[in-house]
């Protein structure tokens, strides 16, 4: 593998992989409101 690959897809990964904990993060604490105004937290 080549390692201009790795230096292109490696950030590229790490902030799509940083944007998803976030949003999980979000989704768990209610807080991401893709849903609706009241979120798309089940236990509300």
């Amino acid at each position: 593998m080549d390692w201009r690959i790795l230096v292109v897809l490696g950030p590229i990964v790490l902030v799509v992989f940083w944007a998803a904990f976030n949003l999980g993060k979000a989704v768990i604490k209610g807080e991401a409101s893709l849903f609706g105004k009241y979120g798309n937290n089940p236990f509300q």
